[in-house]
């Protein structure tokens, strides 16, 4: 028993000390007096205000909502900004004001800029559950958060690279490419 209790001693003190090091880190934190990094213009420029569309219920019918968020994107590659807005539309919203149609789990698996439009691949999950209006409130979704900076712009949408031209088992016909006035037109969602 006696050649342990120098052992205990020795981590009493150890454990003692380690506690006393951290009490005074904490009551007296590092200082750095040097010149703090600041955020380069490009890191500024990366970063755009742009907008994700939610659901929301007015009534008996579903309107498209815009959400300003800032999100990471280069002007020079369109391609990542559409892809941050469609994630973030895919995460789901975080205000419970508003809604989605998107099913849970739907991933974005590509993203592509042509000169005919904006092309949209997504995981099948996008084509599960839901009636009429929850189809045309998730392809709506789709169409105006991908076309937020290019209202003008035509998207092709395909589910795990076939195009998508029924949605649903209801049968929501779906032609392809699709413009915001395109959807507007054939869909009786309206847009705040």
């Amino acid at each position: 028993m006696t050649r342990s209790r120098p052992a205990l001693i020795v981590l009493a003190a150890v454990g003692l000390a380690s506690a006393g090091t951290a009490v005074w880190l904490t009551l007296n934190p590092p200082r750095f007096d040097g010149p703090q990094p600041q955020p380069t213009p490009t890191d500024v420029a990366r970063q755009q205000d742009t907008q994700v569309f939610w659901l929301v219920s007015e009534g008996d019918e579903l309107v498209l909502v815009p959400t300003t968020v800032r999100l990471e994107g280069d002007p020079a590659q369109p391609e990542l900004l559409i892809k941050s807005r469609l994630e973030r539309l895919f995460a789901g919203p975080v205000n419970a004001d508003v809604a989605t149609s998107i099913p849970e789990n739907t991933r974005l698996n590509r993203v592509e800029v042509k000169a005919d439009g904006i092309h949209i691949d997504v995981s099948r999950e996008f084509t599960r559950g839901g009636g009429s209006t929850s189809m045309q409130g998730r392809l709506g979704q789709v169409i105006f958060t991908a076309t937020a900076n290019d209202p003008e712009a035509p998207v092709w949408i395909s589910v795990a690279g076939e195009p998508l031209r029924v949605l649903g088992g209801e049968g929501l016909e779906v032609t392809q490419p699709m413009t915001r006035k395109e959807f507007q037109a054939a869909f009786p969602l309206r847009r705040q």
